[in-house]
């Protein structure tokens, strides 16, 4: 058997199956593109879904891929296991060999069978396999082509062997191929749950079902292959060793926290909780790095809060091992060292990467401290209620918003003698991940069938809009209306047309799509919108303004030039941009979104603070400088590779196929499919008009260039200028000038306060509404314009105008929407009514509370819509 590392597995993996003519497809994002069911890609066959479906076709029958898979929700949750057993992963690679409709059962097996024996040398007798009960046909192959003996062939049932896309769809048998891995892991049943002897280390699926709703089978015309063979697993096998944690894939980081914490890891004390710990670190250092890398930020909900719940997990587990301090970012670069070969966009985006963990991590340990202190509050409040218990809905809290362990809480109850409702809290839980679940499908591109169906009967439309803005024998070779295809649209009809070859951009990375119009003699179609709702398919979505069209027809197609200039200006000024960003504020700096608009763009960045006024200038002057070069905006084709070979940026959310196009302009060099201008200087001018934040860590800034950066300008010189003339002042002594009146003005204002204050405090008695008790006086009303500290003084003036009384002062802050109030008792009246008492009782009717002396109480709310209550509240309770 030979001694490979995981760098080799998946080479040699690749290499075989394109020798046997499967076409090597590189690994997709773990987000998916087009599939609103998943949160995360979660099997190696998910990029080629809609090819199984019979709605995508490619351009090649055999596929071979080592994808990128993450599990952590749904049916393959993994998260609660991982650490605990040799195998459970958040994040691993999946290899697979797949046929669409080309080779079947036998050439399947053959392929397995020739690479684990031949290209790994794993020795035959090491391996035995399973087949469903009911699939004769390849248990026959098994025993008659590849020579297995009977003992070695397992038959399992469904629930083991028998493999579905959902519960409707394409479906089939599967065959899985174990390693023997010795007696010394004891001799149990084989397939059994305390079968520690058997690792199954591929899966081969034999997809030649469909399943209908009633749970009908019928046979597919083409049936299908896929299979999957994680490369933890196998590198374990071919490394000698009984976990997947002892792989040269997991262990380099393992020795990394052990080295920082100075505990031990000991394999074979598998229980240990140092091992569990440093386990789990590994996995979810691992599942971190690519999920930011693939473009996943931490959020409270969706892929982001998924992201944020197995990196606290991950700092929890530090925390076993004695880590106080933010650290899994230090870890990040074990990591990228190890999978950097494979996945060349890891070191592109390692500092990134680390900034952006390192802020989570002091976030979180922040609020971890507050949830301590919340925790301590909420046991103080059970016992004065006489309750044992927390209840669901606190555990909620403290898991949601605050990312506090449940088995953490349950300890600490546990040690205070408390119980906790595990089971509300879990129906919370359930109800959070719906919300999520929803969210995320709100956000996936779902694909309409008649596109799906376009795109497999028509060839690629050519896009020529790079290299003109007019094309005057275009075909229509499709229509659509609504979610058909029609062969004709007439006047007053809404429709997409796509055309063989157009100029028109479809919108796509963050470039909005074309305008401008689709013409023939005596017919005109206006284009409104220009979109790609799958790869090689263009529309374009309008109005036919008079005439009709058909397919067949030959069009002239013309893009709205001033538009599109505007957009190429933006766009390229977008580029510039982000180099200066990288420049001035830090390598950290990455593009988190953009909208490339005709009439501004608009840039999300990563960084952790709001850029100084100093900051938004040099960036300002900096592109602006690139401009004035008029240096030639160059556009290379080369492999993805290559591209990042070269130090060109990719950005987080974009698909990138294996040739892709690079744009240099000046100091910027990023991978790009957009359209932009022939030089620097065709920009014009560029002004950034608004420095804003979008989230914890992501910030955006809004511009305009060209045309539109010119009318900014001339806009804010005609504003100065009036302003001048207004104020009777040079322009460099505006600021000067304004700061003279606000001073003059404020002082204006304070005086007239001062004199509605003494108007106020002179006729108190006769503001307020007096209420005649016999031997005292209740007095209550609303007074404008004072502090609460304000209306204590106001009020001993009124009580002692008063003589023996009961005094209510309130106060509104209308922006705030608060109301405040006192309350003031003469001091002869103190023994039998406490002013703090009846605040006591006044505040809750407003929404609030309060308290204080006997003779001086305050209190407040929010609910400004009750304050008759209130007053009425007053009066009674404030009657002796």
């Amino acid at each position: 058997m030979k001694a490979l590392s995981s760098n080799e597995i998946r080479e040699s993996f690749l290499k075989f199956f394109e020798d046997k003519g499967h076409k090597v497809v590189k690994s997709a994002s773990i987000i998916p593109e087009t599939d609103p069911t998943l949160l995360f890609v979660n099997a190696g066959m998910v990029p080629f879904k809609n090819v199984f479906l019979g709605l995508e076709e490619r351009p090649y029958k055999r596929a071979v891929s080592c994808q990128k898979v993450f599990r952590v929700s749904g049916k393959h949750n993994d998260l609660d296991n991982v650490g605990y057993t040799p195998r459970h992963h958040t994040f691993f690679e999946m290899l697979g060999n797949f046929s669409f409709g080309d080779y079947f059962k036998k050439e399947a097996i053959e392929f397995a069978w020739e690479y684990l024996t031949k290209v790994l040398e794993i020795p035959e007798e090491k391996l035995h396999v399973s087949v469903f009960v009911e699939d004769e046909e390849a248990y026959k192959i098994w025993r008659e082509v590849i020579g297995l003996p009977e003992e070695k062939i397992h038959k399992l049932g469904v629930e083991d062997n028998f493999w579905s896309m959902g519960d409707t769809g394409p479906c089939g048998p599967c065959s899985e191929i174990y390693y023997d891995r010795g007696e010394e892991f004891g001799n149990p049943e084989f397939g059994s749950d305390e079968d520690n002897r058997y690792l199954e280390i591929w899966n081969l699926v034999f997809m030649q079902y469909n399943r209908d709703k009633d749970g009908k089978l019928t046979p597919l015309p083409k049936p299908n292959i896929d299979t999957g063979m994680g490369l933890e697993r196998i590198a374990s096998v071919l490394q000698g060793v009984n976990s997947n944690y002892e792989t040269d894939l997991f262990l380099p980081i393992i020795n990394w926290v052990s080295e920082y914490t100075g505990k031990e890891y000991n394999p074979e004390k598998p229980k240990d909780i140092n091992t569990i710990s440093m386990r789990v670190i590994a996995d979810h250092l691992r599942a971190i790095t690519f999920l930011i890398s693939d473009g996943v930020f931490p959020a409270n909900e969706g892929r982001g809060y998924v992201l944020r719940r197995i990196l606290r997990r991950a700092l929890r587990y530090g925390k076993e091992l004695g880590i106080e301090e933010p650290f899994l970012y230090k870890g990040v670069d074990k990591v990228v060292e190890i999978m950097s070969q494979t996945y060349p966009e890891l070191s592109a985006n390692k500092e990134f990467i680390k900034g952006l963990v390192k802020s989570e991590e002091e976030r979180f340990i922040k609020t971890l401290n507050r949830g301590m202190t919340l925790l301590s509050e909420i046991i103080e409040k059970a016992k004065k209620e006489g309750r044992k218990h927390i209840t669901g809905e606190e555990v909620f809290t403290l898991y949601d918003t605050y990312g506090f362990p449940v088995d953490l809480i349950e300890d600490i109850a546990r040690d205070n003698g408390f119980g906790v409702d595990i089971a509300k809290y879990y129906e919370l839980l359930e109800e959070q991940k719906e919300r999520a679940r929803k969210h995320w499908k709100s956000q996936a591109k779902e694909v309409k069938e008649v596109y799906l169906h376009l795109k497999n009967r028509l060839e690629d439309n050519q896009f020529l809009g790079y290299e003109t803005l007019e094309v005057n024998d275009a075909k229509v070779v499709a229509i659509v209306k609504g979610d058909e295809a029609v062969g004709e649209i007439k006047e007053g009809e809404e429709a997409e047309i796509i055309l063989d070859k157009t100029p028109f951009y479809a919108e796509k990375g963050g470039q909005v799509g074309d305008t401008g119009i689709i013409e023939k003699e005596g017919s005109l179609f206006k284009v409104l919108d220009t979109q790609t709702p799958t790869d090689g398919l263009i529309v374009h979505k309008g109005k036919v303004l008079y005439g009709n069209f058909k397919v067949d027809d030959t069009v002239l197609a013309k893009v709205d030039k001033e538009r599109r200039e505007n957009i190429m200006r933006h766009h390229t000024a977008t580029h510039l941009l982000h180099s200066a960003l990288r420049n001035i504020l830090g390598e950290h700096v990455k593009q988190a979104g953009s909208l490339v608009h005709p009439d501004y763009l608009r840039f999300d960045f990563t960084h952790f603070e709001s850029l100084s006024d100093e900051e938004i200038k040099k960036i300002e002057e900096l592109v602006n400088e690139e401009i004035m070069k008029n240096e030639p905006v160059v556009c290379e084709q080369m492999s993805y590779d290559e591209a990042l070979r070269t130090g060109a940026m990719a950005i987080f959310d974009e698909k990138y196929g294996d040739t892709v196009r690079v744009i240099t302009a000046g100091i910027s060099k990023e991978l790009c499919g957009g359209t932009h201008v022939s030089r620097t200087g065709d920009i014009g001018y560029f002004k950034i008009i608004s420095e804003s934040a979008v989230s914890a860590g992501t910030r955006r800034i809004e511009a305009v260039a060209g045309r539109k950066a010119v009318e900014k300008g001339l806009k804010e010189h005609f504003l100065i200028k009036e302003l001048s003339h207004l104020l009777t002042a040079k322009e460099d002594e505006l600021i000067e000038k304004v700061e003279t009146l606000q001073k003059k003005l404020k002082e204006a204002e304070r005086k007239l306060e001062e004199i509605k204050r003494k108007s106020v405090v002179d006729k108190i008695t006769e503001i307020l509404k007096v209420v005649d008790k016999g031997n005292y006086k209740l007095a209550y009303g609303q007074v404008e314009g004072f502090k609460p500290n304000e209306l204590r003084d106001l009020a001993d003036v009124a009580r002692a105008k008063l003589g023996s009384s009961v005094v209510m002062l309130v106060a509104l802050d209308k922006e705030k929407g608060k109301v405040n109030f006192i309350v003031a008792v003469s001091k002869d009246l103190t023994d039998k009514i406490k002013a703090g008492d009846i605040v006591r009782q006044v505040a809750p009717v407003l929404g609030g509370k309060g308290g204080g002396r006997p003779d001086m109480a305050q209190g407040g709310g929010t609910d400004i819509s009750k304050l008759n209550e209130a007053f009425k509240k007053f009066e009674e309770v404030a009657s002796i």
